[in-house]
């Protein structure tokens, strides 16, 4: 565990010992206790100042047919598909492909590298994990328009990839929390096959983007302000409407647009990848990961959603975390939506979706996936991804959308 949990832990136990051992052991109970629930809040709010090499590199293979890299054994290394390893501080990376053996005696597991995007990976030690194959549209040889919008705490960095034969319709990818806009480049063969130029954008806190003046994440609260800019863009270059794709907390985003966006009438669907459809299930999902005690958990989520919390957690306001549960909104979402998450999601549970889908099914279409952990989907099956977002999406882009067989 990091630094701060062990000492909130040490907290807990001194706060145990003193309780026993004199009439001011509650209050320090009672101290150790906000500590750790405010740590455990400003977790979920505060960006990573950059990525954690996390993975270990252990041997690059180049003696072989294909070039292999033995990495570490972890949830994410061991499944199947491709995936990005990103190395030398995130600056180059390599697309990692099928597994070639996994010794779960030994911790690790040999896969083939596909190509290396810049960097050495044979001296490389450690790297981080990655769903985003890609770095930037060039190494896709997709053509690229560099954009700015103006996001309401200043410019946010864009890039535009125009489909060949454009409609009315455009895509906007909205990523996720602690992502940036390359998460969304899987998605663009797909948009542009139906016909969609795509928007690739950044918003507050992102890394790209400039931060809150809290700098702190709203969850989807504040963040929808950004993407109704994106959705201005589009209209202002044309656009008719758009499709929001949103992972993980960019769906909590995108919903979020669609619900109280000034320009949500323009939102034709949504393309929704493992989002959150409710952060308190996702709080007691990560607390209960986390090992940490629910009544911490529920001070946590008290401290993000009253107006005195801010003092501990950052916020420059409250976060509702009621606006934000479509299980309980289930009937005023209006958007026709296709979520596609996986069953064994290690950080947004599943469950959520399909409550939101059953309680809703003339608005909310649920594509189960398995194995592929978090945001995952595309890589572990990318042919059933595309076809079932193409199948989904064709009717509802009508006559615009580009015949199948192209």
């Amino acid at each position: 565990m990091a630094t701060s949990e062990q000492q909130s832990s040490a907290w807990l136990k001194w706060g145990a010992l003193g309780a026993a051992a004199a009439g001011i052991g509650a209050v320090t109970v009672v101290t150790a206790t906000s500590g750790l629930a405010a740590y455990f809040a400003r977790r979920i709010i505060t960006p990573e100042k950059q990525r954690v090499d996390d993975v270990a590199i252990l041997a690059v293979i180049t003696d072989g047919p294909t070039l292999q890299v033995v990495l570490e054994a972890q949830p994410d290394t061991i499944v199947e598909g491709n995936y990005g390893l990103f190395f030398d501080k995130g600056r180059a990376h390599a697309i990692i492909g099928p597994i070639i053996s996994y010794v779960p005696r030994e911790g690790s597991v040999t896969r083939e590298v596909i190509a290396v995007l810049g960097g050495e990976l044979r001296s490389a030690t450690s790297g981080w994990w990655s769903g985003s194959l890609h770095a930037h549209p060039e190494e896709m040889g997709l053509e690229c328009e560099d954009v700015t919008l103006d996001l309401p705490g200043g410019p946010g960095p864009a890039w535009l990839l125009p489909a060949l034969d454009p409609g009315p319709t455009w895509a906007i990818m909205v990523h996720g929390r602690g992502a940036t806009r390359n998460e969304g480049l899987r998605a663009v063969p797909t948009a542009h096959r139906l016909g969609m130029n795509a928007l690739l954008m950044s918003y507050r806190n992102d890394g790209d983007a400039p931060k809150a003046p809290d700098g702190r994440y709203g969850l989807g609260v504040t963040e929808w302000a950004d993407v109704e800019v994106a959705i201005d863009f589009a209209i202002s270059r044309g656009a008719k409407d758009v499709v929001l794709f949103g992972y993980s907390m960019g769906g909590a985003i995108s919903l979020q647009t669609a619900d109280v966006a000034r320009n949500r009438k323009h939102i034709l669907a949504l393309v929704l990848d493992a989002p959150v459809i409710n952060w308190v299930n996702v709080l007691a999902h990560q607390a209960a990961l986390n090992r940490i005690p629910n009544y911490i958990g529920n001070y946590a989520e008290l401290m993000l959603t009253h107006p005195l919390g801010r003092r501990l957690t950052g916020l420059a306001a409250p976060v509702d975390f009621k606006s934000m549960d479509w299980v309980s909104r289930a009937v005023e979402l209006r958007t026709p939506s296709l979520i596609l998450h996986s069953i064994d999601d290690d950080f947004v549970p599943y469950e959520p979706t399909a409550e939101l889908a059953r309680r809703n099914p003339e608005m909310v279409t649920f594509e189960p996936f398995s194995k592929a952990l978090h945001t995952k989907e595309w890589n572990v099956d990318p042919a059933r991804w595309e076809n079932v977002v193409e199948s989904w999406l064709r009717p509802r882009l009508g006559k615009h959308a580009l015949p199948r067989e192209l």
